[in-house]
């Protein structure tokens, strides 16, 4: 096995870490193989590739789903400079509803965390010119997109540094009412 596997404490959110070799030339890793994330994937296919470059250290992207029918998994890697990479668990019924959990991932390091449908997604710039990989199970539909505010009560998100360069659309998304009981994936 190249890929390893590490369990979030949020069902179907995994970190995934690649096996680094190298010799005298420099080094080989293997970041993505359907097979060795079959059971992680429960039978989905990557379908697209995104690439988001977010320069200033502190600046917030998220929280971000599609709602079903195009709810997509995302499997997403840092490949220049470091961020602080959440997920929040929006599953109608889940046993962690809306609880967060967060992974620092950074350019080099070989990991990736793995966001299951019916989870949101974010992250925080930690350094300088932070460039993230994503590879989706669902393209982007632009109707089905959904979103929770960075700053929720009912998440209670602890974010590292105090957000900033947030869009008006993430701005704009509504705060979790006392009436939320999760989106069905």
């Amino acid at each position: 096995m190249n890929l390893k596997i590490e369990q979030t404490g949020i069902d179907g959110a995994v970190v995934v870490s690649s096996t680094r070799r190298g010799d005298e030339r420099g080094s080989f890793a293997r970041w993505f193989c359907e097979d060795e994330l079959a059971a992680v994937l429960g039978g989905s296919r990557i379908v697209q590739a995104n690439n988001s470059v977010t320069p200033e250290p502190g600046t917030l992207r998220g929280m971000h789903f599609q709602h079903a029918p195009h709810a997509e998994k995302k499997l997403i890697r840092c490949i220049a400079g470091r961020v602080f990479d959440v997920v929040l668990d929006l599953r109608a019924g889940s046993p962690t509803f809306l609880q967060w959990r967060a992974v620092e991932l950074a350019a080099g390091d070989d990991r990736a965390i793995l966001i299951p449908e019916g989870c949101a997604h974010g992250f925080q710039v930690l350094e300088a010119g932070a460039s993230l990989l994503y590879l989706h199970t669902a393209a982007y539909a632009p109707h089905a997109e959904g979103g929770v505010r960075y700053d929720d009560p009912r998440a209670a998100i602890a974010w590292p540094l105090p957000p900033r360069n947030l869009s008006a659309r993430d701005l704009q998304h509504p705060l979790l009412g006392a009436d939320f009981n999760g989106i069905t994936p």
